[in-house]
């Protein structure tokens, strides 16, 4: 059993020498409470977005009366103008920010969970913060994030930020969750206390590393090692893709954290996406991406709904497809980092919807003739799951040659 995870190991280190910074100077609990309001004070801009009790607000102040009970203090204010006090070890900030890495310090001194789930689990039912007027500038360019995209609009989030909007344009059947769109803004309104935009989309574009994505942790599952897989009969001899992997030997093996679909991972009947495989199955299109674009929109590192996103169009949308599985492909490396040499076997099933990614986004290059990026993408699936589940190795020959998608054997 592996029970340790480095990443957190790692994290946790990193947050007792914030702490051992934080309060080198003070002495007792009192001067340690005002050392980590002067931290707030001096580098936590407010007033933030934030949430307490899964309920959106804006984080006003952070403030120490001297009151060892109670602790630090957070102002917080609702949509509604109305303003309350609330223990700051209780507000939630976005993960990305400094704001939150000061929360989970100040948690843990106190001898709290740091990471409690809801901060790193996002919920599907959360409320969201909503974009206000003076954010958009109706004669310059938006850049929006899209969430999940219905026929007329799709729902969407201002770049660099976590506030919401609804965008009203046309060829929005060009636009995938995780594209960043670029629009000429039109008019701009509120309806049922929601913000909407309608304008023209100029331009859309594939850019993960900003937007502010938390990467997946990777879970240390111990090593792989060549000599307990098999590679075929003894008087066989061995496939030359294997012989560089075999020569590599053990390796590190991960398996990759999953976020939503389901609330009970022991009940498949709870799992979104097999609703949307059963509802695709009984015809009813519509509702099956529904669910997959509310997985999307709830989190945007939900990777299996970005593939099977790409499973319905691959097709008769081909350009479609690959963006939905590139959005998932490229979510998915941020986790892995530059450098990355270890395994993701299949048989970890968290590990399938980044592989199911990279697997539909390796097929679309080929029949795209992109040749050489799909013999790329095909390799580097042969190095990190090497069982080779889905079967590449019976493809990348063909790839090499440079077979035309139409003119591949099929057997």
């Amino acid at each position: 059993m592996h029970n340790r995870n480095p990443k957190k190991d790692k994290e946790l280190d990193a947050l007792d020498e914030m702490i051992a910074k934080i309060t080198v100077d003070a002495y007792g609990d009192d001067e340690k409470f005002w050392a980590f309001w002067q931290a707030f004070e001096d580098d936590v801009a407010l007033p933030a977005d934030g949430f307490v009790i899964g309920e959106p607000v804006s984080v006003i102040a952070v403030d120490y009366d001297g009151n060892e009970r109670r602790g630090l203090t957070a102002r917080c204010r609702r949509e509604d103008g109305s303003e309350y006090v609330v223990a700051a070890c209780d507000v939630v900030l976005p993960q990305t920010s400094a704001g939150a890495r000061y929360i989970a310090a100040y948690r843990r001194w106190l001898n709290l969970d740091p990471y409690p789930a809801e901060t790193t689990k996002p919920s599907q039912s959360r409320r969201q913060h909503k974009a206000v007027d003076d954010e958009i500038d109706l004669g310059k360019p938006v850049e929006l994030v899209t969430l999940a995209v219905k026929e007329r609009a799709a729902q969407c989030r201002l770049l660099r930020s976590d506030r919401i909007i609804t965008l009203r344009a046309s060829r929005l059947w060009e636009v995938v969750p995780g594209a960043i769109v670029t629009v000429t803004p039109q008019k701009q309104w509120r309806y049922a206390n929601h913000p909407y935009l309608s304008g023209e989309i100029q331009s859309t574009r594939i850019d993960v590393k900003v937007l502010d994505l938390v990467p997946l942790v990777l879970e240390d599952m111990g090593m792989w090692d060549p000599k307990d897989e098999y590679w075929g009969e003894d008087d066989e001899p061995i496939d030359k893709w294997a012989l560089p992997i075999i020569a590599q030997g053990p390796r590190p093996m991960f398996e990759m954290e999953q976020v939503l679909p389901g609330d009970d991972p022991d009940d498949p009947f709870d799992d979104p996406i097999i609703r949307s495989n059963d509802l695709k199955n009984d015809g009813e299109r519509a509702a099956a991406i529904k669910v997959l674009m509310e997985l999307c929109q709830a989190d945007l590192r939900c990777l299996d709904a970005h593939s099977h996103l790409g499973n319905f169009v691959f097709d008769h949308h081909l350009k479609k497809a690959i963006r939905h599985y590139e959005v998932g492909l490229r979510i998915g490396e941020l986790s892995l980092g530059d450098g990355f040499n270890g395994v993701l076997p299949w048989g970890l099933i968290d590990n399938r919807p980044f592989l199911r990614c990279m697997h539909g986004y390796g097929l679309c290059l080929w029949r795209l003739g992109c040749f050489d990026e799909a013999e790329h993408i095909f390799h580097r699936m042969l190095w990190l799951n090497p069982s080779d589940n889905q079967g590449v190795r019976f493809l990348i020959d063909e790839v090499k040659e440079k077979t035309a998608w139409e003119d591949r054997v099929n057997e």
